[in-house]
């Protein structure tokens, strides 16, 4: 309950200050055409969003893979579901939650997710970076707030690449794991570890996975980009490089629904940097978030036909 009060005490606050009327006048001369445009990169992001996924699954043996059909629908209707639930997260327990019905492992299904989710995150690390780095936004760079959020994810994910590339890592997450309260806490946590661990040997599917995600975060930088164009905002390409990456990393965040609230507060004081007024940012931000949910869609098709036949390998979707 607490995280729509978030989402409507934020989002409210920041279109005050930005001025109903005048987001309402940026939006209404938005130009469809280069709202469309954005509408199709989002189906080439969800594709490789969802070859990304598939390709994560080699860890498990080719005879104990559920049916591609299955797998690809999991995906679609969790990216929907998450929709609704906080942040990325839900979505990633759902999916998580709904492969594990597929009969596969549990510590499987989690480190598959986490994997996707991590792979995610180092995109967004290094195109947020080398926009960073191109940008002619000041001091942007030494912002404390950025410098925290890039050490965060940073930390995060170097942890989490230790325990996959280093043993010893490895093993210190083991035996945390096995210090954990509860014998069924215990036993899914030491099977993530494991499952996490088998990744080692993957190299080449790591590589593409990342190759993947970072064209995924570019997409999202041209999307938004195309959405600005729309709204006959001025911004230079480079910006868009540097915020969006920042501006993805706020909406991961767990503290809202679907980032709404944040996101908008996010875009208002990034792009205010390169003196946007704040009723096109606020106007930005809707549309992206909105564009999100489009790409979600076929998801939700996928939920109102029903779940698949139980002889096909179905989960909980």
């Amino acid at each position: 309950m607490i995280r729509p009060l978030i989402a409507v005490a934020i989002t409210g606050y920041v279109l005050w200050r930005a001025h109903p009327s005048a987001v309402l006048q940026a939006a209404a001369r938005a130009d469809v055409r280069w709202i469309a445009l954005a509408v199709a990169l989002v189906i080439v992001d969800r594709t490789l969003m969802a070859y990304r996924w598939v390709a994560l699954l080699c860890t498990i043996k080719k005879q104990d893979r559920p049916p591609l059909r299955s797998v690809i629908r999991v995906f679609f209707v969790s990216t929907f579901v998450g929709t609704f639930l906080p942040a990325s997260v839900g979505g990633d327990a759902a999916r998580a939650y709904a492969l594990a019905q597929l009969r596969v492992a549990p510590g499987q299904a989690v480190a598959s997710v986490l994997m996707d989710r991590l792979l995610g995150v180092v995109s967004i690390l290094i195109v947020g970076v080398a926009g960073l780095l191109t940008t002619r936004s000041g001091d942007l760079a030494s912002t404390r707030a950025i410098e925290v959020s890039l050490l965060v994810a940073g930390g995060v994910s170097i942890a989490a690449s230790l325990v996959v590339f280093s043993e010893r890592a490895a093993g210190a997450a083991q035996a945390i794991a096995l210090r954990l309260p509860f014998d069924p806490i215990r036993r899914i946590a030491g099977d993530l570890t494991r499952a996490t661990r088998a990744y080692g040997r993957h190299h080449t599917e790591l590589a593409l996975v990342l190759a993947g995600s970072i064209a995924v975060q570019v997409l999202r930088i041209v999307q938004a980009y195309c959405l600005g164009q729309a709204l006959y905002i001025a911004a230079p390409l480079t910006s868009y490089f540097a915020f969006i990456p920042l501006i993805l990393l706020v909406m991961l965040l767990p503290v809202s629904i679907n980032g709404i609230g944040p996101s908008q507060a996010a875009f208002v004081w990034f792009f205010s940097r390169v003196a946007v007024p704040d009723a096109q940012a606020f106007a930005l931000s809707v549309l992206f978030v909105a564009l999100g949910i489009v790409g979600n869609l076929p998801g939700g098709l996928l939920y109102a036909l029903g779940p698949a036949k139980r002889g096909t390998g179905s989960s909980v979707f």
